[in-house]
């Protein structure tokens, strides 16, 4: 369980969810990737364009969650990290997945390879699976911190699905938050599925 009081610093809820997510065995990673992929199609609908990611680590889901989306009938982009001259990162640039046709980037990342969309291409998304660390109820969103993310979703579509995908007791009640964050409007979960926030 993620213990996250009011006073709470984002290093230490950072710190709190990874320590727990490392206890995770791999059955329940498993069991929680399968209850992710079995949600799906309740989230996205065929001919959309879902922005995506490939998990990795202790992060919820799996490489499958991809394969799901298309077959469900959904285009799918993944983000590609870069940095601008000055070592500081850049709005994701976005690739469309193709299944086994991913290469390894940094970080220990799997990325579409080149040539890549622009940051824009968000945009084109009616849902953003968003990974996270922790949401609360109000659609703050806890990440690693690298601020990719901080940078791309002002770019979305104003009635783009945000969806923070998390494990159950990732989403909790209160988050620290700063005025660049941008808000979820869903989170995602292996046991309840679909939440609504900010209601």
């Amino acid at each position: 369980m993620v213990d996250v009081v009011g006073n709470s610093r984002k290093p230490d809820v950072r710190a709190a969810v990874l320590s727990a997510r490392r206890k995770l065995s791999p059955s329940q990673r498993e069991r929680d990737a399968v209850a992710l992929c079995g949600h799906l199609p309740g989230v996205v609908a065929a001919g959309h364009t879902v922005c995506a990611y490939v998990p990795v680590g202790s992060e919820p889901g799996s490489p499958a969650v991809l394969d799901t989306l298309r077959e469900i009938g959904a285009r799918v982009l993944l983000p590609v990290a870069g940095h601008d001259a000055s070592g500081v990162p850049t709005a994701l640039q976005w690739g469309e997945y193709v299944p086994g046709s991913l290469v390894e980037a940094r970080y220990g990342l799997l990325e579409p390879p080149a040539p890549w969309l622009a940051a824009e291409a968000i945009a084109e998304a009616a849902t953003v699976l968003v990974p996270a660390l922790a949401v609360d109820r109000m659609g703050r969103r806890l990440g690693r911190g690298a601020g990719y993310y901080d940078r791309s979703l002002p770019l979305a579509a104003p009635d783009a699905l945000l969806v923070g995908v998390v494990r159950d007791d990732e989403l909790v009640e209160h988050l620290p938050a700063e005025p660049h964050d941008v808000a979820m409007t869903h989170a995602l979960t292996p046991g309840r599925g679909l939440v609504r926030l900010g209601e």
